[in-house]
């Protein structure tokens, strides 16, 4: 019997430290950091009994009319995506088996933004989904489709068809001060239409919670609305309102070792989903402006050797050669302390700001040097340069393949010594997924037909019924074939 305890002993301990690292790991690189969507049941419910309070008496405001014109606008969003799924223990007993494909659900919020049915939620809500289904605060339901994406902010852009829906206005964000009174209002837990209140704890936070991946064209702008409204799984996407029923941010993250609410909840600043589901709408692509520097943030060390009486602004390290900044007459060793007349003293303010524009726009960029403040006008330009707008040209393919198309830059095509290729810079779901085609893929033919743009792709897929062959190409060199079934 001790020779069976002692054995029991060191089992259960490996049995518990591997349940305490699968209840630890987390897929970000802060463990604290959590999105808000919802993947999970719904927790208990319990009673909790608060004594009544003793000695003078608060008189809270009224939040009733902010409440009311907004819980109908946020709606409940529902996903199912389908995934490969193994079961090593099957395997072990039985032998390897082939992955099964089985459904994954998740639950979110989305706001809507126009009486016709467009929707802004999160990205992560809607990223890979199969299946999105919109509940409204009414009990209506509806299937909903991607218009588009923008993983650098964490935004997404949904559509029902209804009409006459309730809707939610836009408020300025830059006005959003910190103490001021907000609601969140979303879905957490499955329990729809919850309003929470709370103030502004603080802005411009960088929380690294979108991962910077340059090969699918993530750049990411942190620059989160901090609150103490409580904020739970199923609030993704959901409405940060002012006391005025305006929304001034879409509730993302939560800061928490718990995985619940612990008092510290992040939203994306309402200027910035305004001109993302601004883009997507007209574009079909966001369409991200850039000043053309390196920054960094200015601390007492910094400040003291570059002679300044008072910490502020965001110091320029280095510049894009030829770039925007480097036109305008923007020098390395120069401090940027306002954009566009709003003062910006870290690097999250600064991209906030910048991000607000889009490629051709002309900036008035307030600069500090020697001491004396002088404003230089900058044209804002791409990531590639450019200072035209560029519609994604891609759309129409992307409803065909459920994934998100571009034409391969000039660089990836050299590398790989082709002279065309499309490239799948997101897979969605669909028959992308399905196919097993990942992201980064290069497409160079369809039935063995050169494919250049997205439009060639749309093209050859029209009317088409079947299997049909895609070839191309992956960044390792890796050529690979797949059948499509139409």
């Amino acid at each position: 019997m001790k020779t069976m305890n002692r054995f029991l002993l060191p089992l259960g301990g490996a049995l518990a430290g591997a349940l305490l690292a699968l209840w630890a790991h987390d897929r970000y690189s802060d463990p604290n950091i959590q999105y808000v969507d919802q993947a999970t049941p719904a927790a208990e419910v319990r009673y909790v009994h608060l004594p009544a309070g003793e000695g003078g008496t608060f008189e809270a405001p009224d939040f009733t009319v902010a409440a009311e014109r907004t819980v109908n606008a946020v709606v409940h969003v529902t996903t199912e995506a389908l995934v490969q799924t193994r079961d090593p223990f099957m395997d072990f007993f039985w032998g390897y088996r082939a992955p099964q494909m089985q459904p994954r659900r998740g639950a979110g919020s989305g706001v809507v933004i126009t009486d016709d049915g467009y929707i802004v939620t999160n990205n992560h809500v809607v990223e890979g989904a199969d299946k999105i289904q919109v509940h409204l605060n009414d009990r209506r339901m509806y299937e909903a489709r991607v218009i588009g994406r923008d993983p650098s902010t964490d935004i997404a852009l949904i559509k029902i068809d209804g009409d006459d829906l309730p809707t939610l206005g836009f408020g300025n964000s830059d006005e959003v001060r910190v103490g001021e009174w907000v609601l969140a209002v979303g879905n957490p837990m499955n329990l729809t239409s919850t309003v929470t209140a709370g103030i502004v704890s603080a802005k411009a936070r960088n929380i690294n919670l979108l991962q910077y991946d340059p090969g699918r064209d993530i750049f990411p702008i942190e620059s989160f609305i901090q609150t103490d409204a409580a904020v739970n799984p199923g609030n993704s996407g959901g409405a940060l309102v002012n006391a005025h029923g305006e929304l001034v941010g879409i509730n993302t993250a939560i800061a928490s070792t718990t995985g619940s609410y612990a008092g510290y909840s992040f939203a994306v600043p309402a200027n910035i989903v305004r001109k993302v589901t601004s883009d997507l709408l007209e574009f079909g692509a966001v369409q991200r402006a850039y000043i053309g520097v390196s920054i960094r943030d200015i601390d007492q060390a910094l400040a003291r050797e570059i002679g300044m009486d008072r910490i502020r602004g965001v110091y320029v390290n280095g510049l894009t050669e030829d770039g925007a900044a480097e036109q305008a007459g923007i020098e390395a060793g120069d401090v940027i302390v306002k954009v566009a007349s709003i003062p910006v003293d870290n690097v999250p303010q600064l991209q906030e700001q910048v991000g607000k524009f889009r490629p051709g726009d002309q900036v008035a960029v307030t600069i500090l040097r020697d001491g004396r403040e002088q404003v230089r006008n900058v044209q804002l330009r791409s990531r590639d340069g450019a200072t035209e707008v560029v519609a994604d040209a891609g759309d129409k393919a992307v409803v065909v393949l459920g994934g998100e198309l571009a034409r391969a830059d000039a660089e990836e095509l050299k590398a790989l010594d082709l002279e065309h290729g499309v490239k799948v810079r997101r897979v969605n779901g669909g028959k992308l997924r399905s196919s097993g085609i990942r992201e980064g893929f290069i497409i160079t033919r369809i039935d063995q037909e050169r494919v250049r743009d997205p439009k060639d792709i749309e093209r050859l897929l029209q009317g088409k019924s079947g299997g049909v062959l895609v070839e191309g190409i992956y960044p390792n060199g890796m050529k690979a074939y797949y059948g499509l079934g139409m």
